[in-house]
């Protein structure tokens, strides 16, 4: 059975053993866009749940529009040029329009990288600035919310008056979905917020997790803080396996995103009957798998369908390493990982991207993991509480001589775009 992987830029390619493989999960049928522009037009002046955006730009003098960053395939060269011309049209200038980077901790988005983000003609004739998520004076103290975490939002945002946010819509694996209040926090949150947002009090609860909204107190608690910090309007967007726009929503923050959420459910929610033995997965390709820092969340996908002691199978590129240097520093302090989670569960011991590292441990509580990559040298890999393989076809014949000659695969050539689920 031949299986392409979404892994990098190209994809790769897998022999599976027909006999074993139990299904391959993806997308449910959905049509794209015929004319996506004029479907974003529409969205703008017909939002859920809001004024038209050209009423409300018609009532402000400036305007901050902010955007993922690299590490989420958002579709800004079809989204942002009606925007933009949405809020001239109504009076804004040009000079007065802040298109804003919402990095989180991620590092900034400069350069060609940018340039391919949002379309040679936006980046070359707007003011385009990125996020300093661990600068504290670029931000702004709003408070603290009803759960005790403190509030810095970027600044610049803050003082603008006519607050834009954009986004995809997709499963995520702490807060139920991307997109909606996610691009304020953590996407412009400083450390601080970003600290106890993403700490063990919040991601240790069972209901923080893909495709979970009902009682998740990490959506929770970011959608009270973008409301404290404010959003006038949202545009997120939807996209399929070739990531074509399936559809667009507008308008209020949270009744515009419940509506993509429905939308989104409905065709990334795919089916095992039981728990199987593997799971082969990726972390969706470029741009998401550049780090293996970003591919823990490919790992994540898998634990919903894997049995208890399986194996999961990871593809992923990882052309950047491991992550950032704090990411890194992790793996060098704890030489376990239920070390680890006495650490941060614990004390007062903090490094920043520590949640990734708490993530990757729910995962190993559960399965081993195998990674294949091109990306890190076996000798890193195998460090990272993670086992290395040559290629995914030498991995799963270990996995099943491991298992078994009964053993069942599933796999996932999507990874975190996908929801795995049983049913």
């Amino acid at each position: 059975m031949r299986v392409h992987l979404e892994y990098g830029r190209t994809g790769l390619d897998v022999e599976l053993p027909d006999a074993r493989v139990v299904k391959c999960l993806g997308y449910g049928a959905a049509e794209p866009l015929a004319d996506a522009e004029a479907a974003v037009y529409k969205c703008l002046a017909e939002p859920t749940a809001a004024e038209p955006l050209a009423e409300l730009a018609r009532r402000c003098k400036n305007a901050c529009v902010v955007i993922s960053d690299v590490t989420r395939p958002v579709p800004n060269p079809t989204i942002l040029p009606p925007i933009l011309d949405t809020l001239q049209q109504s009076g804004i200038a040009r000079q007065d329009i802040l298109i804003l980077v919402a990095t989180g901790m991620h590092r900034p988005n400069e350069g060609n990288e940018l340039a391919e983000m949002v379309g040679r003609d936006v980046f070359e004739n707007y003011r385009i600035e990125n996020h300093h998520g661990t600068v504290r004076q670029e931000h702004t103290c709003l408070g603290e919310s009803p759960r005790g975490g403190p509030i810095w939002i970027d600044s610049r945002y803050c003082r603008s008056e006519l607050k834009i946010t954009t986004g995809l819509i997709a499963p995520h694996f702490m807060a139920g979905f991307s997109g909606g209040r996610k691009l304020i926090c953590p996407g412009l949150a400083g450390l601080e917020t970003v600290k106890a947002w993403h700490g063990p009090a919040f991601l240790e609860h069972p209901n923080a997790r893909n495709g979970c909204l009902a009682g998740n107190p990490v959506h929770e608690e970011n959608t009270w803080i973008a409301r404290r910090a404010g959003c006038d309007f949202i545009v997120n967007t939807v996209i399929d396996a070739q990531r074509r726009l399936l559809a667009v929503v507008a308008g209020d923050m949270e009744e515009a995103h419940r509506e993509g959420v429905q939308f989104v459910r409905r065709i990334v929610t795919d089916t095992v009957p039981e728990p199987v033995d593997i799971v082969v997965t990726t972390s969706a390709g470029y741009p998401l798998d550049t780090t293996f820092y970003q591919s823990v969340k490919g790992m994540v996908t898998a634990l919903p369908i894997v049995k208890p002691g399986g194996t999961i199978i990871l593809a992923a590129g990882m052309a950047e390493g491991i992550g950032s240097t704090e990411f890194q520093r992790l793996f060098d302090e704890n030489p376990t990982l239920d070390g680890f989670m006495d650490r941060i569960t614990g004390s007062d011991y903090f490094v920043m991207d520590q949640w990734q590292l708490e993530e990757l441990a729910k995962v190993r509580r559960h399965a081993k993991v195998k990674v294949v990559t091109a990306g890190l040298p076996p000798d890193v890999l195998d460090r990272l509480f993670v086992e290395s393989a040559p290629t995914v076809e030498a991995a799963v014949a270990d996995a099943l001589a491991q298992h078994g000659p009964g053993a069942t695969i599933a796999v996932i050539p999507k990874g975190p775009y996908v929801l795995a689920e049983l049913g």
